[in-house]
């Protein structure tokens, strides 16, 4: 019996050794694939080193847009949504609730007062 499971053992090796001994063949180096002339890359790349903000990634450009709204209008608005007391708060936000919004917001208080005028002092 042991001679039997030693020869098991040798044809399972040699098994195993034949698999691993058929490996790839080496191809090379595949061939290059290009259009460009090497002259007509080496021109192209004199260019794009000498372009000015070659450093900066193509989606970090700001566009320039323009608004029918005056800056002094967006600023305002800008200003009452930041001072909203419910600002984060929304319909629905707390379980079986529904915000209304009841508080006078503190933007609309400051442009109020600054639009009535002073009552005189009485002497």
């Amino acid at each position: 019996m042991t001679t039997r499971h030693s020869l098991l053992a040798i044809s399972a090796v040699f098994l195993l050794g034949s698999a691993a001994a058929h490996a790839e063949s080496y191809e090379g180096v595949a061939a290059p694939v290009g259009v460009n002339q090497r002259a007509d890359v080496a021109a192209q790349a004199v260019r794009t080193a000498a372009a000015p903000n070659q450093n900066i990634a193509a989606g970090s450009r700001v566009i320039e847009t323009s608004s029918s709204v005056d800056r002094a209008t967006v600023r305002a608005q800008a200003v009452r949504a930041a001072a909203a007391p419910d600002q984060n708060v929304a319909a629905g936000s707390r379980v079986n609730s529904q915000v209304i919004s009841t508080m006078a917001n503190p933007a609309d208080l400051a442009s109020q007062r600054a639009a009535t005028p002073a009552p005189a002092e009485r002497m």
